[in-house]
């Protein structure tokens, strides 16, 4: 009883800082949600390289993240910037 307990306090922290998290959706090009932080967001821009194939059939945007991942969503970019400044978390 007492290792359950102990494991179960292992994992508070963790979940303690994503409440105060706040997310933004987006749809991806296979018509999933993404949840974004927008204060992980490093930039915004739109794809180059479409008609190479380069990117899935749909993709509007790219959101370049902090830990230098590349999130591509079919919202245009203007709609994601819009999106991300509404959000209470500051956007630079």
């Amino acid at each position: 009883m007492a290792r359950a307990a102990v494991s179960y306090w292992r994992f508070l922290p963790a979940a303690a800082l994503t409440v105060g998290a706040t997310f933004v959706e987006f749809s991806g090009p296979g018509g999933q949600r993404i949840y974004v932080a927008p204060d992980m967001v490093t930039s915004v821009r739109e794809p180059t390289g479409l008609e190479s194939g380069h990117w899935a059939k749909g993709i509007k945007c790219l959101m370049t993240m902090t830990n230098r991942n590349l999130i591509t969503v079919t919202e245009n970019c203007e709609e994601v910037r819009r999106r991300l400044q509404m959000s209470p978390v500051f956007y630079p």
